[in-house]
């Protein structure tokens, strides 16, 4: 920043608020080391003034003599300074002291995007007041900020694996999906894997990157891709009914989750008209995706940490490690705002394949699922290196009377859409292609939403994988007792 038409008086007046986050005062250029810590620190914080010939203490303004040498060590000061920053130096006449000036220079803040400034190699930022060598996880984060195709994590070749260490099945019954919902060309269930995930991003010079790892990785030995997952009696973590974790790729993690909230969460039903409407007591909907977004978003560069789901009596906690973008706050990721993925590869790729809507709209499909369930909107909040998402449960009264009116295996109260499926469908197991060709349906997100789930929690359908619901090889049939009601009709 060049400083425009600055005057001594203007500089006093800086001077005498006395040294803060954004001002620090030398007394010489004796301390210039010093002093260039502070300005990197400025550069990768909020900006702030530098300024030499002032008794930090007393506040008393000395100044002292400049000669050539002097601002060649200046200048050489801060070319050591990297990325390169123009900075302007003033050189200040102090009334009544002949000869001796102050030497001022104002330095930027961190733009979110930017490169972090290093002195010498090392970066520095500020803490309140104080100056620090910035955190390694902070610099590197930043690098991926400023840099994401080179540095980030998603993009790197991934560790001793091969494409033969990815589940091709699973590649390739989500390309379908991503084709049936119009958002990849039919092409691309025909090509070479090699090619298809190249065109995906998900190689990284000619081999698989930690995107496709974090995906379709098999036999995954990394405590980043385990999820834990408690039942908890009471409101605190003192007591625990059900403690598990699990290992493996995005979809086989998105399976466990949702597999531990049809366990522990009630199932409840609601008569609407002649039909009965099924319920978990938080939206299905909302609960995947919150898991989706935890297992798409979260931080992959921290190794030893991994997403938890905590259900207490009065709520459900949902905890993936990193925290907001510098644009998102706990209060704005509930209105409507742009997308800022941490890992855009993998983002990018659930959203082909239909496993992700449009970039950030993910808080508001999760807070609209709630309210039409009539239940409070749910809550973020960065904790201790993790985004926690929290669902407010039923009250005890409410959830006694959910258990009264538990949905039993039986669908003959389901849905108009349950009986057209369990009307049409033959005998055996089909997929789900299978089973919308027998009902005329086109769109997979219509038969999945109105049919085979419900069809699914009432008891009318039995999938042939029911701990992995997104299996590759998936297929779903008719119960014993949807049979036996079709037999009677």
């Amino acid at each position: 920043m060049k400083i425009m038409n600055m005057k001594f008086e203007d500089y006093k007046r800086i001077i005498a608020c006395d040294e803060h986050r954004t001002l620090e005062l030398k007394k010489t250029t004796g301390e210039l080391t010093d002093g260039m810590h502070t300005a990197c620190a400025f550069l990768n914080t909020d900006g702030g003034w530098l300024i030499f010939g002032v008794t930090p203490t007393s506040l008393k303004i000395v100044g002292q003599q400049v000669t050539d040498n002097t601002q060649r060590e200046i200048a050489n000061a801060l070319s050591k300074l990297e990325p390169t920053v123009n900075i302007f130096v003033d050189y200040v006449e102090i009334p009544e002291s002949e000869g001796n000036k102050l030497i001022c220079m104002h330095f930027d803040g961190y733009t979110f995007g930017n490169r972090p400034y290093t002195y010498d190699g090392r970066p520095y930022y500020k803490v309140e007041s104080t100056t620090k060598i910035m955190p390694r996880e902070m610099f590197e984060e930043r690098l991926r900020m400023s840099r994401p195709a080179f540095y980030s994590w998603e993009q790197q070749v991934a560790s001793g694996i091969s494409i033969g260490d990815l589940d091709e099945q699973r590649i390739r019954g989500t390309i379908r999906l991503g084709v049936e919902g119009g958002r990849i060309n039919s092409s691309a269930m025909t090509e070479p894997i090699e090619m298809v995930l190249d065109k995906l991003q998900l190689l990284s010079d000619g081999k698989p990157n930690n995107g496709a790892l974090a995906l379709f990785g098999t036999h995954i030995n990394d405590a980043r891709f385990n999820l834990r997952m408690a039942r908890f009696r009471g409101t605190d973590k003192n007591e625990f009914v059900d403690n598990q974790k699990v290992k493996g790729n995005f979809f086989e993690l998105l399976d466990a989750g949702i597999a531990f909230f049809f366990k522990w969460l009630a199932l409840s039903g609601k008569i609407i008209g002649l039909y009965r409407e099924e319920h978990l007591e938080i939206p299905y909907e909302a609960l995947r995706e919150a898991l989706i977004n935890a297992l798409c978003h979260r931080n992959y560069e921290q190794y030893n940490i991994c997403i938890g789901i905590a259900i207490y009596d009065d709520r459900i906690e949902i905890e993936s490690p990193g925290k907001f973008p510098p644009q998102i706050t706990p209060e704005n990721i509930k209105l409507e705002h742009g997308s800022f993925p941490h890992n855009p590869i993998m983002a990018d790729f659930l959203f082909k394949t239909t496993f992700l809507e449009s970039w950030g709209s993910g808080a508001r499909r999760i807070i609209d699922a709630c309210k039409a369930q009539n239940l409070p909107e749910p809550t973020w909040e960065e904790r201790t290196g993790y985004v926690v998402l929290t669902f407010t449960r039923p009250s005890k009264e409410n959830l006694e009377k959910l258990a009264s009116t538990q949905v039993q295996p039986k669908f003959d109260l389901s849905s108009i859409q349950v009986r057209l499926l369990v009307e049409n469908c033959p005998k055996g197991y089909l997929s789900v292609l299978e089973m919308m060709n027998y009902l005329g349906i086109k769109s997979r997100k219509n038969f999945r939403e109105n049919y085979l789930n419900p069809a699914i929690v009432s008891g009318a359908v039995e999938a042939k994988y029911p701990d992995s619901p997104f299996h590759p090889q998936q297929r779903y049939r008719l119960t014993e007792s949807a049979l036996l009601w079709k037999q009677k009709q």
